[in-house]
């Protein structure tokens, strides 16, 4: 792909995931094609909206305590030694 595609490649990854997410109501196809943008296309500005709209699905099905555990433990085992 050259360098003058990506742009319109990853808006139309972003499309797609978007519309899984928002006219499909499919949370689970719609976190896969997130993630692939942000895989594809790093530095994209699709790839930080794909990040964002991760963290609103995971927002909204995940508890906040479970969040907070999760994040508490993540750095905790980057923490302690290996």
């Amino acid at each position: 792909m050259s360098d003058d595609a990506a742009p319109i490649e990853a808006g139309l990854a972003y499309a797609a995931a978007y519309a899984a997410h928002y006219s499909q109501r499919d949370l689970a196809t719609a976190l896969h094609l997130y993630r692939d943008v942000i895989a594809a296309h790093p530095n994209a500005r699709e790839a930080g909206y794909s990040r964002t709209q991760i963290q609103n699905i995971v927002n909204a099905l995940v508890p906040a305590q479970d969040l907070l555990d999760a994040q508490l433990n993540l750095a905790l085992a980057r923490l302690e030694p290996a």
